[in-house]
């Protein structure tokens, strides 16, 4: 397919398993390829993804890139590096008696009443985390101005270690960073080329232990998803890309490679936080306030939370032990995909994953080298896939090779394989169930009220047994679902964000005082954002807000207040008992409320295109045919293909629905409509027999 002369826009999003590409031209139309991911240099795979884009398109890859206006990248780089521990070495700079913060944490562990379970280990080891005689006091006056001759002695044994990266934490430099930039003049003179990462850049707000830790963990990545993308900016640029390049934050907004470079911490949900713009972008085209956008991939499932409009965020996030207090989307991440390894314990219990097979060897039945049971493997024995059409026939399964497997795991059980390939299925469903749980009833919030967004190449056939499991009633499934996060990321805009700690009673803060520093930091925003961009710009304000009991925050975005009204800070209160109720279901309006910090979002708005409704003629699409599926016994099902259907058409389950990259599961109860957009919207039946 050619399409006319007009610019395009790209949307990267690099998996475990598969690198989606997708494009969006001019008039909103949307074209999208998978290529295998390439683990050892994810550019490699970026670039065969873009060179098949291109050949969908009827172009060279060189003309493609000449008329692209812009792309946008996910990133895995500094989330695998932190799960696998092949970091930078790192050393850690920080003032005299506290260099052991962060080895003793909170005190706290994340499963406490496990006796047995040993402390995640620190980035930085002892000898590496060294004391520097200064200290602020914490309004941020010089109680012990820095001493040069103790940094120095503390930098040469840095450099003794021949350590990558420096990583500078003092006390209270939140509040004045004077010692932490006159520290990194001296190591960068002593030192050139380390990478150094001050917490005063990173995270400028209280609490000691995320200071360091996220301070750690950026110096730790830093350097690798710094090259990373550096190497990538110029394969582009070899192959004829001129535009700009921007990487997804976790917060869902994007930033050029030299900002995502400094911050490299604020890059570990890179690719799920484009799922959840996508998300966010599709409750504004329907209309929907409240979605639980459910992502699942080849490696892993990604979970979070849209209520009235608005993402969930958070700044109370782990990766791999390591706590990264920037703020990010509230997304949970478990280790259940479609190349999720299923196994047999000494016990006989089947368990499926956390392992994965990846994209290299794959599930058995991706003919890689893979020999272990995965869902893949355990749903093309159901039927549910179509061995000859799997990624639009691009790649053809090898269905031998899948009962091989998922024998050998029935085996282990002593039962049919059949009979196994359905616990398979049954037990990732549940697992995925119970991470929705996670995100919703643990924390108060009654899912039932919520309807199901499902994306990510495997979801479809997942995500109406899930929906039931949880008696939810909607699911809403994209055209554009196996690539959502790639999709999503062209939704996004360019975000700069502030932080200031400013910890108090609510009621009883000055409003004057609390008006200035929101108008400081928005200032201080707007100046730093007008390096990258000169177009239209807005700010968000939002707090940290939480009740006095309470030992964590919640988000409150305090947008549309009169920040000149005398009831100031009555609105600023009820916005946090109002968004508390959102999320949890209660509030507490006779209880104190105490803000910690104060935050704005400078916001770049780049250019958009609007997604295209299918045209409303169209006769409603005939099964293309008839496949043997298991649902709870064999029955031969209707078979259709998703980019064929007509808005309006109703479909009937038990039936699968095709897509190229995707494929959805009804089951007996369930009926499906296709929307405006040629989206499914599908009502999920009470549990039956199937």
């Amino acid at each position: 397919m050619v399409l006319e002369a007009m610019n395009f826009r790209i949307g990267i999003d690099v998996g475990g398993t598969f690198t989606d590409v997708v494009a969006i031209d001019g008039g909103g139309r949307v074209s999208f390829v998978k290529a295998a991911s390439t683990p050892a240099d994810p550019s490699l795979g970026v670039l065969d993804g873009l060179g098949k884009l291109a050949a969908r398109l009827g172009l060279k890859e060189r003309e493609l890139l000449a008329r692209c206006e812009r792309i946008v990248h996910g990133t895995t780089i500094a989330t695998n590096a932190l799960i696998e521990r092949k970091g930078v070495k790192v050393g850690l700079l920080t003032t005299e008696g506290h260099r052991d913060v962060l080895e003793m944490r909170e005190g706290l562990k994340a499963d406490r009443y496990n006796l047995r379970l040993p402390p995640p280990e620190p980035l930085v080891p002892r000898n590496l985390r060294l004391g520097v005689r200064e200290r602020l006091k914490p309004d941020g006056s010089v109680h012990l101005p820095l001493d040069e001759r103790s940094l120095a002695r503390a930098v040469a044994a840095l450099k003794r270690a021949r350590v990558d990266a420096v990583a500078v934490c003092y006390l209270h430099a939140y509040r004045d960073a004077r010692h932490e930039r006159l520290t990194r003049k001296i190591v960068e003179r002593e030192m050139p080329g380390v990478f150094v990462s001050l917490s005063s850049e990173v995270l400028p707000q209280i609490k000691e232990y995320e200071r360091v830790s996220t301070t750690a963990v950026n110096a730790y990545v830093g350097p690798k998803v710094e090259r990373y993308l550096l190497t990538l900016r110029r394969r582009l640029g070899e192959a004829g890309y001129r535009g700009p390049l921007f990487i997804v934050l976790s917060h869902g907004g994007v930033a050029p490679v030299e900002e995502a470079a400094r911050l490299a911490a604020a890059t570990v949900l890179s690719g799920p936080a484009g799922g959840v713009a996508g998300a966010s972008r599709i409750a504004a085209l329907l209309g929907e306030r409240d979605l639980i956008p459910f992502d699942m991939g080849g490696t892993s499932t990604d979970i979070s939370l849209i209520a009235g409009s608005e993402p969930a965020l958070t700044a109370e996030r782990s990766l791999a032990g390591q706590r990264i207090a920037l703020r990010s989307l509230d997304i949970i991440s478990i280790g259940a995909g479609g190349g999720s390894i299923a196994h047999v314990d000494s016990g006989r219990t089947l368990h499926v994953g956390p392992q994965s097979a990846g994209a290299e060897p794959g599930p058995a039945c991706y003919g890689l080298g893979g020999s272990s049971a995965t869902v893949t493997d355990a749903n093309l024995m159901l039927g549910y896939l179509d061995a000859d059409a799997f990624l639009g026939g691009e790649r053809r399964l090898d269905r031998a090779a899948a009962e091989r497997a998922v024998g050998a795991v029935a085996d282990a059980l002593g039962i049919a394989p059949i009979a196994a390939a359905a616990g398979i299925y049954r037990i990732v469903n549940m697992r995925m169930a119970e991470g929705i749980r996670l995100m919703t009833v643990r924390r108060g919030v009654d899912p039932r009220r919520f309807a199901l967004l499902s994306f990510g190449g495997a979801a479809g056939l997942h995500a109406v047994e899930i929906a039931r499991e949880l008696e939810l009633r909607r699911i809403v499934v994209p055209s554009a679902a196996s690539v959502l996060s790639a999709w999503g990321m062209l939704s996004t805009d360019l975000r700069y964000e502030v932080a200031r700690t400013h910890v108090g009673d609510a009621k009883r803060l000055d409003a004057r005082r609390l008006r200035r520093t929101f108008e400081r930091m928005a200032a201080e925003g707007t100046r730093e954002l007008r390096r990258w961009f000169d177009g239209p710009i807005r700010t968000q304000h939002s707090a940290e807000m939480r009740y006095g009991e309470q030992i964590f925050e919640i988000d409150v975005p305090l947008d549309g207040i009169d920040w000149r009204s005398e009831r100031l800070l009555e609105e600023v209160i009820a916005r946090f008992h109002r968004r508390h109720e959102e999320l949890y279901t209660y509030s507490i309006p006779d209880q104190e409320v105490v803000l910690v910090n104060a935050r704005v979002a400078v916001v770049g708005a780049l250019p958009t295109t609007e997604e295209v409704p299918r045209p409303a003629s169209g006769r409603a699409a005939e099964a293309d045919h008839r496949r043997r599926v298991y649902l709870a016994g064999w029955r031969d099902v209707p078979v259709f293909a998703m980019e064929r259907l007509a808005p309006g058409q109703a479909i009937a389950g038990p039936a699968i629905i095709e897509a190229e990259t995707t494929t959805v599961l009804l089951a007996s109860a369930d009926r499906a409509k296709v929307n405006e957009f040629g989206w499914l919207d599908i009502a999920v039946g009470p549990r039956t027999r199937r």
